[in-house]
Order: structure tokens, then C-alpha cells, then sequence
């Protein structure tokens, strides 16, 4: 089953917590796009500018994920991620290879009774009608599994790998 992994990617910490929790997900058979291990080729004449290219490549890797693993740490949730999410969330209305978004949210900041403001209302209105929001990585792995054994019952992932 294909991830978009979705988080801030702008502090080493952020880079290496994501990948080292893609890594775990790949121990599970699971199969994570992370954007920042994504080979960034350069392509002569490519007169896109460096957004739009960062655009294309995570778009398209969003399109072709049946999953969604959200991180959304922090004292707002990172504005790439918000609208990832929201991409996929408008996906799955119309793709039913698209189970949904877990959320991985283990700030106590942003918990209730922490320090916080608390999530912004309309992303995690977002989060839950789209899947789960978790406390742990291992939460959030047990309901990717559970989403990938969905779809391997209902035969989507054969399909997928068939496709050309």
C-alpha cells in the first residue's frame, strides 16, 4: 500500500523524525513517500519554477497513494501539510483506492489542557471525517495495516500492481 507522508521538512529534526518513522512503516510491508528522500532530478531546459516543481512531484505522489500519514506537531499544523490533506481528502470523494488520512499528533501543546491554541477546527473537522487522528506511531500503523488489509480483501492493491 502506497503513503503520502505528509509533514514540515524544514529543521533536520523534522527531516530525520519522518524518515526514521518512514522506515518503521516500511518494516511493515507499507510503502511511504517521503518528499525530502524523493530524487529531485534536474531536467535540462525545465523552465518550471522550483514550486512548481516541488508541486508536480508531490502531487503526483498524492494521486498515486492509497493513504495518507499526517504529521501535525506543532503550534499550528504546517501549512504544506494542511493542504496536502485537503488534496487528499478531495481525492478520496471520487477514488475509492484512497482509504484515508491518519494523523499523527503527540504535541502536548495542542492537546487539550496543554499550552496551546489546540488544532485549527477546520483541519481536524478535515482529519476526522477523513480517517483518524493518533496519539502514537504505533496507533497510526495499526490503522494503516488494518486500511491495507481493506483493500487487499476488496482487491484494489492487485489491481493497482497489474495497472500499466
Amino acid at each position: 500500500m502506497r503513503i503520502y507522508f505528509a509533514g514540515p521538512l524544514f529543521t533536520p529534526y523534522e527531516r530525520d523524525y519522518i524518515s526514521k518513522s518512514a522506515q518503521t512503516l516500511r518494516k511493515h510491508g507499507l510503502d511511504p513517500f517521503v518528499p525530502h528522500e524523493s530524487p529531485k532530478e534536474e531536467i535540462p531546459n525545465d523552465t518550471r519554477s522550483r514550486a512548481k516543481r516541488c508541486y508536480d512531484n508531490d502531487f503526483g505522489a498524492i494521486y498515486e497513494s492509497n493513504a495518507m500519514l499526517a504529521i501535525i506537531n506543532g503550534a499550528e499544523v504546517d501549512d504544506g501539510t494542511a493542504a496536502e490533506i485537503g488534496i487528499f481528502y478531495a481525492l478520496m470523494q471520487t477514488d475509492d483506492t484512497k482509504k484515508g488520512i491518519v494523523a499523527l499528533h503527540d504535541d502536548w501543546r495542542t492537546k487539550d489542557g496543554g499550552e496551546g491554541k489546540g488544532l485549527n477546527g477546520f483541519v481536524l473537522g478535515c482529519l476526522l471525517k477523513a480517517g483518524k487522528v493518533c496519539s502514537t506511531l504505533d496507533e497510526a500503523l495499526d490503522q494503516l495495516v488494518a486500511w491495507r488489509a481493506e483493500l487487499q480483501a476488496e482487491g484494489i492493491l492487485e489491481r493497482e500492481k497489474s495497472a500499466p
